[in-house]
């Protein structure tokens, strides 16, 4: 009699998780090494709410995969949660009213008192509403240097720009690629709104790309900025690498000496087991003006008709925001956590000094949440041209850059 409770105990116990743990696809484009293991944080977060984590990673970069998202959603097959960056990148999918209002559950969960900076949550915020969570926060002004390669060359590891651009003859005799840059579009623009950022200043950023101001993207300032970054250009001239993590890859390996790439990079460098400091060296703000831009990632729950499949929405959402799940992804991530009431004391070197930006509150906002996708995706076409056909020289790319600045939206 004892052994025939014990199985309807069990049987029950059985079918109630049966009956409460759904299954919920998460979109997504995490797809390298230290992305991957960074995502299985949040995985294993969701897995023991009871539900079950179904991943749809997308290979390549945000712009392939939000393409095939947003197509997702409005063609009537939506996941049950997928990832946009900071911005605007999900406002027409708000409008149009096919993302799900958070604003109860952010409500519940405090989201305004502990999401800092409050612009993060700002850009989730469409006439008083939360359409999603944001996980973290992500800067691109970084330049990421191989100790290994400068050594070859015998030369000391820069401490800034100028130091890294004079490095370059000594660099190219070692058989060493000066900077790395992918082919995707998004990197070498990049490369220069962070070129922008460290020489011409922070003002200078928002009053090109946030106020849209062509007559200060016409003048001198800005024409400095072009100059360096034809110096980028002529730097990265032998770089083969395709996507970014394959760029970050040449400098771990020392193929080539640095890479400006936002702070994702450490999750590479950690997979690798490089020690920061040691085997790499991190330079926020390109040694020059050192600021943490507000960007990185959200995730957007679409409208479900599936009650069971929104109730598991909500409780994705609550574990993306939890102190423990933002300290595991964070870490691996190399990304800074949104809330400011954690514990990083496992932080390496790279990350220490991006909470320390943070804290003193020298920070910008990301492109994404200054310029509709529709502007940026016009800059992004102009970068690659300017980097891929030496031909189109700094001020005639400045001209075209004015241009598109006067049309932004």
């Amino acid at each position: 009699m004892k052994a025939f409770k014990a199985m309807i105990a069990a049987a029950t116990v059985l079918a109630t998780g049966s009956a409460y743990a759904t299954d919920l696809e998460v979109t997504h484009w995490w797809t390298s090494g230290g992305e991957a293991a960074a995502v299985a944080e949040f995985a294993k977060a969701f897995d023991a709410t009871g539900n079950k984590w179904v991943d749809g990673a997308i290979a390549g970069s945000g712009g392939t995969a939000r393409p095939i998202m947003i197509s997702r959603i409005t063609g009537g097959d939506p996941m049950g949660a997928t990832q946009f960056n900071h911005g605007r990148q999900a406002e027409e999918l708000v409008q149009a009213g096919l993302m799900r209002d958070l604003t109860d559950l952010a409500t519940k969960e405090g989201w305004k008192d502990i999401i800092k900076p409050s612009s993060l949550l700002d850009s989730c915020t469409l006439d008083g509403k939360i359409y999603c969570v944001p996980v973290n926060i992500h800067s691109q002004q970084w330049l990421w240097l191989s100790n290994a390669a400068f050594e070859k060359a015998g030369v000391a590891v820069p401490k800034n720009w100028d130091e890294y651009v004079a490095t370059a003859p000594a660099l190219e005799k070692a058989g060493i690629i000066p900077l790395a840059i992918g082919q995707q579009p998004w990197q070498t623009t990049l490369a220069f709104q962070v070129i922008l950022v460290a020489l011409a200043g922070p003002d200078a950023y928002k009053t090109v790309f946030g106020d849209h101001d062509a007559t200060f993207a016409a003048g001198p300032e800005m024409t400095k900025v072009f100059d360096a970054a034809d110096k980028a250009r002529a730097m990265s001239a032998k770089s083969n690498a395709q996507e970014w993590n394959q760029a970050t890859g040449m400098v771990i390996s020392g193929q080539a000496a640095g890479q400006i790439m936002g702070d994702w990079a450490q999750g590479e460098f950690q997979v690798a087991g490089q020690v920061a400091g040691k085997d790499y060296t991190c330079l926020p703000g390109l040694g020059v003006n050192e600021v943490i831009q507000t960007g990185g990632d959200a995730f957007y729950f679409p409208l479900l008709k599936d009650a069971e499949k929104s109730k598991a929405q909500e409780a994705l959402a609550s574990a993306m925001i939890s102190k423990e799940t933002q300290v595991a992804f964070n870490l691996k991530k190399g990304s800074l956590p949104v809330r400011g009431d954690v514990d990083l004391n496992a932080a390496n070197d790279c990350m220490k000094k991006g909470l320390d930006i943070l804290a003193k509150g020298a920070i910008i906002q990301a492109p994404d949440q200054l310029m509709s996708a529709d502007s940026l995706n016009q800059v992004n076409d102009l970068f690659v041209e300017f980097f891929k056909n030496p031909a189109l020289t700094p001020a005639d790319a400045q001209k075209r850059f004015v241009d598109l600045v006067a049309a932004a939206d």
